[in-house]
């Protein structure tokens, strides 16, 4: 995969900030959309969508796949997902490596997989399903993790490079989650990222946790703590311009302070490909 067609730098696209977008017309690159918000007949979420494809590149962002489970793919999901992309035109679609259901009930979680062979034959079969609906790379996020599978005989990491290697889905490297599960799990979140397939990493995210001492809880409503933002700039030396995007999920703040986090990146990112550039 090139990453020569990177999109930059980019913000979740939430309802509370629609009105700004069209009227400001802020300095960001790209909108990442929830899929699931906009799967719908009509009405306001498609008109803001529709207004704000017209104006930005878009990319779709699933929470509902449950890619991992062991209940049927839903059908009616992906008819639904599929006809979203024909209508928004994303650069790519992504979802998380987890499963989030059982056979009837979906658990509003994005639950870790066991990191087993088993269960890398079974996501690997349903990943190449829905990407024949779709006609296209999945691209799969890592999770925040509390707790492993005794079960597991490989890393995460290790998973979704097999994964990626069989199916050719891509990664989405959210850094954050890697952070706050190397805390709660003891583990070297570099050696983490630098075990995955950096040529098969379309995206980053970068999103707030919460500090409770020994734990942290991955709530996506605080700013980016500095250890995030120093991981992140790690991980660029490591793989180069890559799309990055701003996650935040609640405790809305002004667009303003959203839009400094994402020129904060932009530093971040100059500074360390100028560190990186050849003396001439």
């Amino acid at each position: 995969m090139s990453k020569s067609n990177t999109l930059g730098f980019g913000l979740g696209l939430r309802s509370e900030y629609y009105h700004q977008i069209l009227e400001q017309r802020p300095a960001v690159d790209w909108f990442e959309i929830i899929s699931e918000n906009y799967m719908v007949g009509g009405g306001k979420a498609l008109y803001f969508l529709d207004a704000i494809k017209d104006r930005y590149p878009l990319v779709m962002h699933g929470v509902s796949l449950s890619i991992g489970g062991q209940h049927a793919i839903d059908s009616d999901y992906l008819r639904q997902l599929k006809a979203l992309a024909d209508r928004v035109q994303p650069r790519w679609i992504s979802d998380h490596l987890c499963w989030s259901r059982g056979n009837a009930h979906h658990l509003h979680d994005l639950l870790p997989q066991p990191f087993t062979q088993e269960s890398l034959l079974h996501v690997a079969g349903r990943v190449r399903l829905v990407q024949d609906v779709l006609q296209r790379p999945l691209v799969l996020e890592n999770v925040s993790a509390y707790l492993q599978w005794t079960t597991s005989s490989m890393s995460e990491a290790q998973f979704l490079a097999e994964l990626s290697n069989l199916t050719g889905c891509e990664l989405l490297l959210d850094v954050n989650n890697v952070y706050v599960s190397s805390r709660n799990q003891g583990f070297d979140a570099w050696q983490f990222i630098m075990a995955l397939p950096h040529e098969r990493i379309r995206q980053i995210h970068l999103a707030g946790h919460s500090d409770y001492g020994q734990y942290l809880i991955d709530t996506h409503d605080q700013p980016i703590a500095d250890p995030v933002w120093a991981l992140y700039a790690k991980t660029l030396s490591y793989l180069g311009p890559t799309a990055t995007l701003i996650e935040r999920d609640d405790l809305f703040p002004p667009l303003d302070e959203l839009l400094a986090e994402l020129e904060k990146a932009r530093t971040v990112a100059a500074g360390v490909f100028k560190r990186a550039a050849p003396c001439a």
